[in-house]
């Protein structure tokens, strides 16, 4: 099997990597970590300037992109500098809910949305949710939303929201689940903002019947909703595989750089042990996000098996490189101003979205067994 990249594909990582390696700058980083919004509006001119945000669309869809190979290339980019823009927010999960169902003046927002002026959150999870995607106890009364949105990721930046509010059913029914577009300013919507341990920020949101408008068809959301975080799992997986090959070059460089008993404790046969254990652990979680990224179009229960068992992988990965990183690296690796301390952060969350190591495992069985 050929895993080189199309021309196509190429082009664009060579731009993206020279984009974000000129961006994201030591300094950059410290100013976003200072500052209430958790990104930097300039970066993001740039990406939607490159036409990044257009690559995670389909041509139909407007954009250039769209497969599964698409969004891994630019996540797995945007995460070997510790980016923190919402790629995933505004065009994976916003953006592509409402490329799938909406109607045509409601697919006019993409345009805004590849262009980089409105950014999209998606408010579906709830404080008793967990990473349960049918459980909704919002509720939507005549066009009218009243629950509780938790962890919003980019819901304080957001210039629209996509809620999700239960039409019909029970509390944890697939069926009855609908979503509406909301605006920032709606009537009735608050937001309460806060800072992610990784990078970018997130938002608790109270709807106190809030308006929106119906996006797509009434209670039936569930399965799209299944398709764009399947989507965000892919791209959460190459974001962290990203992330750890900026961790394994700087562990290197240090190892090589650190010198111990007159010489660099990279010669050491038991840390080059531990670098080689590393390595081979990348490369297996590597293996497993282009895997997923080839089935995501394949059937759902196919494609969710694909997405338990990376999202698996990927977390017990996770936590071995960024353990291990920092034990070599020792005291430096803990401090706020040397590059590692960032990466491993984030690097550590990313098993905190679309479900983490032990939901993914129980949720591999569950279908390997059905």
């Amino acid at each position: 099997m050929n895993f080189d990249l199309t021309d196509e594909r190429q082009m664009l990582q060579d731009g993206l990597r020279r984009l974000l390696r000129d961006k994201y700058t030591p300094d950059l980083l410290a100013r976003i970590a200072d500052s209430d919004a958790g990104t930097s509006a300039d970066v993001w001119a740039g990406l939607a300037d490159m036409g990044v945000i257009g690559a995670l669309f389909t041509e139909e869809q407007g954009g250039f992109g769209g497969t599964g190979f698409d969004l891994a290339l630019v996540a797995e980019e945007m995460g070997r500098v510790g980016a923190t823009d919402p790629l995933i927010d505004t065009g994976i999960l916003g953006g592509g809910l409402i490329a799938m169902l909406g109607d045509a003046d409601q697919r006019t927002l993409l345009e805004e949305v590849m262009s980089g002026t409105r950014q999209m959150a998606l408010a579906h999870g709830e404080p008793g949710s967990r990473y349960d995607l049918s459980r909704v106890e919002t509720l939507a009364i005549d066009g009218a939303l009243t629950g509780r949105k938790a962890v919003v990721v980019n819901g304080a930046a957001a210039d629209t929201l996509v809620v999700s509010a239960r039409t019909s059913g029970d509390v944890a029914d697939t069926d009855g689940i609908s979503l509406f577009l909301v605006a920032a300013d709606a009537p009735g919507l608050t937001r309460r903002s806060y800072p992610l341990t990784g990078g970018g920020n997130a938002a608790e949101i109270t709807l106190d019947g809030t308006p929106g408008m119906p996006l797509g068809a009434t209670g039936q959301a569930y399965d799209a909703l299944a398709t764009v975080h399947a989507r965000g799992t892919l791209a959460i997986s190459a974001e962290a595989v990203g992330l750890m090959d900026a961790i394994r070059v700087l562990t290197t460089d240090y190892l090589k750089a650190r010198k111990q008993f007159g010489q660099p404790i990279g010669k050491f046969q038991a840390l080059q042990h531990r670098m080689a254990d590393m390595l081979i652990e990348i490369e297996q979680a590597r293996s497993a996000v282009i895997n997923l990224a080839g089935h995501l179009d394949a059937d759902i229960r196919t494609r969710d098996i694909h997405v338990a068992a990376t999202k698996t992988l990927i977390g017990q990965v996770a936590r071995l490189v960024a353990e291990e990183s920092i034990q070599m690296h020792g005291g430096i690796g803990m401090t706020q101003e040397y590059a590692l301390g960032h990466l491993a952060k984030r690097l550590v969350m990313t098993d905190h979205r679309f479900g983490d190591t032990l939901y993914h495992m129980d949720r591999f069985v569950a279908l390997a067994v059905a």
